[in-house]
């Protein structure tokens, strides 16, 4: 199967907004707004992530403007109301990636620590950019005929070599057709193309395939 072409470095953004532990308040807010992102990494030295204040990070202070923690859970959410500057409000250590990790990793990150955007750092933890969910989405804007050319290249030649597999795609979406006489190549083929960055669904129309 091949592997993803595509890392974070290839759709991240390079030039972030970030800021230091000392920013208070209104200035993270100001900048959240000015420069329409949901968090800012918050850095320390030449620029080491030590935290991100997000949105989910500022919103306590307007939640117990009028009313008191009456859960445990909510403690903490309690005390970043109280905060006035980013490293009282910040999440630390923050959630992170690096720039050559697979876009399916950024992915599944920021699904399973239910984030929005990571900052991109290197081995010393300096940031490089940051990435959010829509830079992720930015494969599925390679057109037909680059999917098609990678299908035909990476995946084809590779798991049926000297056989002619019919193929076509449109919007994304990978469409093979006609006999195929080694059925157990069909899940095999439906998973590396699913692999292809930019592949929207795989459909099988095969027909008169016999078990080699």
């Amino acid at each position: 199967m091949p592997a993803s072409r595509y890392t974070v470095s290839d759709v991240m953004t390079h030039t972030a907004v970030a800021i230091g532990r000392e920013a208070s308040y209104k200035e993270i807010v100001e900048l959240m707004h000015q420069w329409k992102v949901s968090a800012v990494p918050v850095l320390e030295g030449e620029g080491r992530v030590v935290g991100v204040v997000s949105e989910a990070d500022l919103l306590p202070k307007e939640e117990f403007r009028r009313t008191d923690p009456s859960l445990p859970g909510q403690l903490e959410e309690a005390s970043k109301a109280a905060g006035v500057l980013a490293e009282e409000l910040m999440s630390s250590p923050a959630i992170t990636v690096h720039p050559d990790a697979p876009v399916a990793e950024a992915a599944r990150i920021m699904a399973r620590k239910h984030v929005k955007r990571l900052p991109v750092v290197n081995a010393l933890g300096m940031l490089e950019g940051v990435v959010s969910r829509s830079d992720l989405l930015k494969v599925f804007l390679r057109p037909d005929e680059e999917l098609e050319e990678e299908i035909r290249q990476s995946v084809l030649a590779e798991l049926t070599p000297g056989v002619n597999v019919d193929f076509a795609v449109q919007d994304g979406v990978v469409t093979l057709r006609g006999p195929l006489r080694d059925r157990a190549l069909v899940p095999l083929l439906a998973r590396a193309i699913r692999a292809v960055e930019g592949v929207v669904d795989v459909r099988m129309e095969l027909n008169g395939a016999v078990a080699a």
